[in-house]
């Protein structure tokens, strides 16, 4: 779990409350585990706080707990974090004594909210910065809608003076509610610091909870300096406590994405009607259009345009290539390669392992899983390819496929360079098509054939003059 931290910086350990049950959510499943860009909210905050050089990430569990800690113990960027669990959940401030024993005196502490996703790096270390091993410094921001969130007190005639308080909704005046700058829930607080004000909480308010905010009150009355960070980026600070919430944020979090893409010169034909959820590296030139979806590692080379509604995953589409509307590429763990100026689709399936080489024809409704197809290979209609290496220049017919399967195990097809296979033909594997070889079309194909040799394998035609088709017998 450790790793270096900044230079001339005390080192920085981060709590991540992640124990709520999410009842707004109205489903079985752990808020903080809900997904945002096809992840799961916490693991969002958990790779931001690695990113600031955390030393120790505890995630606060409750609601649950088994869940979540199976759930993020691969689900974050390189690290799994340790695990403090809150049972029963008496409120904020009793979360973090959970994550006491995981914190050492000599750093700075920073809590996070696991449903707050997409907190920004540069707010955190400016956060750290405020805090200096030595203030408590509190993240806020104004906002024109404060219902429900603690508020910052300030010193009396001061708007920008010094913090003295955070005052709870439900424990708050008339004249207190009126107040429009909020605490986030993120603060930065010496370790040291922190550990003493946990064993001075109580639980004497209208919740019946013991407050993480009350350790302001203590740091005032301890002489401790209170700073206020304030971020102008409500973006960055919006929790997720409902369906519409989770809705609205993946769209903002989308449009985003969207924007950094634009700003590197990708073209994309409408921001509101694109996804990303997962990394997406692209070239000049890339155009992309409407409702497509890319998740995993995707990469697109310089000219690269994908058609209208396509998903695409775990893949690299190299220079030039065209992915038509409504392909789907799923590369899963083993990947797909698209090589330079391919064609794929419309209605194509490329499944983990389909390696295509350069100017590779994949039509509709073609589907090719674990094989690999060399420079030229075309198969444009109506076609699979499983388990199958395909040559240079094969012409590939509507309707045939490579049966790979024997009911028990899979088996391998090779086609070699320049060879034709006809319409609706199957290639029963193992078997090896010779170079320069031709199908006749409609042939079942259980024997490995000679370079250049045409096989034909199928009934002899019988026609049956004047015959006459069954009729209905008469209603009675």
């Amino acid at each position: 779990m450790n790793q270096t931290p900044q230079q001339n910086q005390e080192p920085i350990d981060v709590v991540i409350m992640a124990a709520g049950k999410g009842t707004r959510m109205k489903s079985s499943m752990p808020k903080v585990l809900h997904r945002l860009g096809g992840r799961a909210l916490v693991a969002h905050v958990i790779d931001t706080a690695t990113r600031i050089g955390a030393r120790n990430i505890v995630v606060v569990t409750g609601h649950g707990a088994a869940d979540v800690e199976a759930a993020l113990e691969g689900a974050a960027a390189g690290r799994a974090p340790a695990f403090a669990r809150q049972v029963p959940q008496l409120g904020t401030g009793h979360a973090v004594q959970q994550a006491v024993p995981h914190l050492p005196d000599d750093g700075t502490v920073v809590v996070l909210s696991g449903d707050v996703p997409l907190i920004g790096e540069s707010t955190l270390r400016a956060l750290v910065a405020q805090s200096a091993g030595r203030r408590l410094a509190l993240l806020t921001i104004r906002t024109p809608t404060p219902k429900g969130y603690g508020r910052i007190l300030r010193a009396e005639g001061q708007h920008d003076g010094d913090v003295l308080a955070i005052v709870e909704e439900k424990d708050a005046s008339e004249a207190q509610r009126a107040i429009d700058e909020i605490y986030t829930g993120v603060m930065a607080v010496p370790s040291r610091l922190l550990k003493a004000w946990l064993t001075r909480l109580d639980n004497k308010n209208a919740q019946g909870e013991f407050y993480l905010t009350d350790v302001v009150g203590f740091a005032s009355v301890d002489g401790v300096p209170i700073v206020a960070h304030r971020t102008e980026d409500a973006i960055e600070v919006l929790g997720v406590n409902s369906p519409s919430q989770l809705a609205a944020l993946e769209r903002a979090f989308q449009l985003r994405q969207a924007e950094a893409l634009m700003a590197q010169g990708v073209r994309l034909a409408d921001p509101a009607r694109f996804d990303l959820r997962g990394t997406l590296a692209c070239e000049a030139d890339v155009e992309i259009d409407v409702n497509c979806v890319f998740e995993g590692a995707v990469s697109l080379g310089a000219g690269v345009t994908v058609g209208a509604n396509c998903v695409i995953a775990n893949a690299r589409i190299e220079t030039g290539s065209v992915i038509h509307p409504f392909t789907h590429i799923d590369g899963e763990k083993a990947g797909v390669t698209v090589g330079a100026g391919s064609l794929v689709g419309p209605f194509a399936r490329l499944r983990p392992g389909a390696r295509l080489g350069p100017e590779v024809h994949i039509g509709n409704f073609v589907e090719v899983k674990n094989s690999t197809l060399a420079a030229g290979a075309k198969a444009n209609h109506l076609a699979y390819l499983g388990d199958a290496t395909v040559g240079e220049r094969v012409n590939y017919g509507a309707g045939s496929i490579t049966a790979n399967y024997d009911g028990a195990n899979k088996h391998r097809t090779i086609i070699g360079d320049d060879v034709h296979v006809g319409s609706n033909c199957v290639l029963v594997a193992p078997v090896t098509i010779g170079a320069g070889g031709t199908i006749g079309g409609g042939s079942t194909v259980t024997k490995s054939t000679e370079p250049g040799a045409l096989t034909i394998s199928r009934a002899r035609q019988t026609s049956f003059p004047n015959w006459q088709r069954p009729k209905k017998a008469p209603k009675t």
